[in-house]
């Protein structure tokens, strides 16, 4: 799920809440329907009466609005981690990793992406397609592009983009189902994301990251790289953190502003093994017994372009380094 401005509830949280009927979409209760569809016809060659169609299946639904309002994010980590740092997370993601391993190694060859990062991407977003969303997309875009001002701007962008996709695809969009914000498929790309980075990594040319696994590990993996992912490079380190200048640190933010040089100047001091010119940004958690620091690289960043929150991407390293170090001692 790309570039929402809070990472919400994973899908498979809301996979049982109770879907009511909603509220049909009226073009004559949402006059900015008429300058949207005003927009498609002009911009992208659609007539009139298609956008009506289209928007004819779709219905608001408040439960959405709710979900939106309830971010997992706003957890402590150490609650957090728990909902997807799970044995049965674990043993899934490896049987997954084991039935596409071709899939994965050519992941790795063609894009330079860990398939640990990968696995663990898809186990967090959808349990390895367990939990895709049972919500028709139509449906959670109307809503959040026509009841919820704070995002919609950004949701009238994804129903364009979802419009579009659904044309590109040559399917109904009412027939298309996913998360609560209108993210689809294994790895639950928003619409824009799914027309940007998805790809046709099983060679039936069609970019399919709803049902086919293939589709998913390459799309992900594109996805990373594009998103400055770099090869064989570390992800987060332990640090340890002394004074009080280290907070100026933390004021940077999640993008890798300072080298491991520039960082023992605030009194952060990573493991000596760590490149010294490498660049990283100083990421807090809390603990059950209280906060502590990681280091977070490059390849951590990337991960949060996934998703912004820096919860979601330690959720990601952690579950990866789990199945990882799990796979190479069966593999031995």
């Amino acid at each position: 799920m790309r570039r929402l401005a809070l990472a919400r509830l994973p899908v498979f949280l809301l996979t049982l809440m109770f879907l009511s009927p909603g509220q049909a979409v009226t073009f004559s209760d949402y006059p900015e329907l008429e300058v949207f569809a005003a927009g498609m016809v002009e911009n992208h060659g659609f007539t009139a009466q298609e956008i009506q169609r289209a928007f004819r299946c779709a219905r608001l639904r408040p439960e959405i609005i709710e979900a939106m309002e309830r971010p997992a994010e706003a957890l402590p980590w150490y609650e957090y981690r728990k909902i997807f740092l799970t044995e049965e997370n674990v043993q899934r993601g490896l049987r997954f990793w084991k039935k596409n391993a071709a899939a994965f190694e050519r992941a790795r060859e063609q894009y330079g992406v860990a398939p640990e990062i990968i696995a663990a991407i898809l186990g967090v977003e959808t349990q390895y397609g367990k939990n895709k969303g049972n919500y028709p997309v139509l449906d959670a875009l109307a809503t959040l592009m026509l009841d919820y001002p704070p995002r919609a701007a950004f949701f009238r962008g994804q129903t364009e983009e979802f419009l579009l996709l659904a044309r590109e695809l040559k399917v109904n969009p009412c027939h298309l189902k996913g998360s609560y914000a209108g993210a689809m498929g294994m790895p639950q790309f928003i619409p824009s994301s799914y027309r940007r980075y998805a790809v046709d990594f099983d060679g039936d040319s069609k970019r399919d990251i709803l049902d086919s696994p293939g589709d998913a590990i390459g799309s992900v993996a594109n996805y990373l790289k594009r998103s400055g992912w770099e090869t064989n490079a570390p992800v987060v380190d332990e640090v340890r953190v002394e004074g009080t200048l280290y907070f100026w640190v933390e004021r940077l933010g999640i993008k890798p502003a300072l080298s491991v040089r520039h960082l023992v100047q605030y009194g952060i001091y990573p493991p000596a093994r760590t490149e010294h010119e490498r660049r990283a940004a100083l990421i807090e958690l809390n603990g059950e017994s209280g906060p502590f620091f990681r280091l977070g690289y490059n390849n951590f960043y990337a991960i949060t372009r996934y998703n912004h929150s820096t919860l979601y991407a330690m959720a990601v390293y952690e579950l990866g380094e789990r199945m990882r170090i799990r796979r190479e001692a069966e593999t031995q």
